[in-house]
């Protein structure tokens, strides 16, 4: 995959430096072409050639298009004709004008921006807010002027002027009740405030009024971050004893290669099982103070069983159950099967696992090595993603067709 990474790279870089190279040694004709209205000017870097000698290298601002005096006028034109669909808003017509208008500041998408002017300031403030005093139900005239100015010459202007009907905001069913009772609260809030309470009112409308208070969310809110917490914190134990389990059994992996080793190294001075068995728990017991092993745990709980009465066969398998690794299970059951049929060629056997379990061990450093490399894949082909997207982009958006 790297190998086909580098070889697109370098297929791109050849089919850029051609392209950038036929860019280079043709001359341009005519004119530069600039960038249309709102881009912004850019800087274009040109080689000179005077009487076909090679002058330098020269750097020329490009300004964007500005528009003539003719389509100004014509740009005036359609947006006048924009206005009213944009300054209603939700509103269906200006005959009947019930919620804000949308007094824009400027024309979407054109260099024009446009100021406000009207007669009823009460009624609607600068940015088309209806502000609900001096309305009158039959109906309110308001005549709205704007002045469109062309940003970039802004002695160009254009007047647009209209007339509206601005009148109370309609409101129905649940919504006039509302306002009905936020009305007659305001009436007795006035009548009341010489009184320690505020009398609420017991009907509006004919509609008999229950007041309650609004609950506090404080107790949800407790309730919601507890059960949050106990959720993070059950995942969170969760998650430590997976990862203790997954070092318990990666730490009983690594000492098993030794353990054998000690085994066999112990029968073949003549020990029997269970006197060698003995002798490795002694020999980790002294040592103890260097941290726990769980592989010699399980043996020094394996000793007090044997010495409680447990058969030392029955014994060595629980001891294989117990670690729940194939290779200790492995173990206890050839102990305990060795004892049941003699303890001839045991050594020889102990031996042949131990080599084995080196082998093992140095297939499973080599794997986790390998591992390593592909998680280290990511980020670096992240980093030729970026790597591409730096030096193509660029390029690309360069090229003159």
């Amino acid at each position: 995959m790297t190998a086909a990474a580098a070889l697109l790279l370098l297929t791109l870089g050849v089919f850029l430096a051609i392209l950038d190279y036929h860019r280079s040694t043709t001359a341009i004709e005519g004119g530069i072409p600039r960038n249309p209205y709102g881009q912004g000017a850019r800087v274009e870097e040109m080689r000179v050639e005077a009487d076909g000698k090679d002058v330098g290298s020269i750097q020329a601002e490009i300004a964007e298009r500005a528009y003539t005096s003719e389509e100004i006028r014509e740009l005036f034109e359609q947006s006048i004709q924009q206005m009213e669909p944009l300054i209603l808003g939700e509103n269906e017509s200006p005959d009947r004008v019930d919620s804000n208008l949308n007094l824009v500041t400027e024309i979407p998408g054109e260099p024009i921006d446009v100021s406000w002017e009207m007669d009823r300031y009460d009624v609607m403030n600068i940015y088309g807010e209806l502000t609900g005093e001096g309305l009158e139900e039959e109906g309110t005239m308001v005549s709205l002027r704007a002045v469109l100015t062309y940003r970039e010459r802004k002695e160009e202007q254009a007047l647009y002027e209209c007339t509206v009907m601005v009148y109370p905001k309609r409101l129905h069913g649940k919504e006039r009740l509302v306002e009905k009772i936020h009305e007659e609260i305001r009436k007795s809030n006035e009548h009341t405030r010489m009184k320690g309470e505020l009398a609420l009112p017991p009907k509006v409308e004919g509609k008999s009024l229950a007041f309650y208070p609004i609950m506090d969310m404080r107790g949800a809110v407790l309730i919601i971050m507890a059960a949050m917490i106990l959720i993070l914190l059950y995942a969170l134990d969760k998650q430590n004893r997976g990862k203790e389990e997954e070092k318990k059994r990666r730490q009983m992996r690594l000492d098993y290669p030794e353990i054998v080793s000690k085994l066999a190294l112990l029968l073949g001075a003549g020990m029997t099982v269970k006197r060698a068995w003995r002798k490795i728990v002694e020999d980790y017991v002294r040592r103890e103070g260097q941290g726990d092993r769980y592989a010699y745990e399980e043996m020094k709980y394996t000793c007090r069983e044997m010495e409680s009465g447990v058969m030392e066969s029955e014994s060595y398998e629980r001891f294989g159950r117990r670690c729940g690794l194939q290779e200790y299970a492995r173990l206890g059951a050839l102990l305990s099967q060795n004892l049941r049929k003699g303890m001839k060629g045991l050594g020889d056997i102990l031996r042949v696992e131990t080599i084995q379990a080196f082998e093992e061990r140095k297939a499973r450093a080599r794997r986790l090595g390998e591992e390593a490399g592909t998680k280290l894949l990511a980020p670096m082909f992240l980093m030729l993603s970026i790597v591409l997207i730096i030096v193509i982009v660029p390029a690309f958006l360069s090229i003159q067709l």
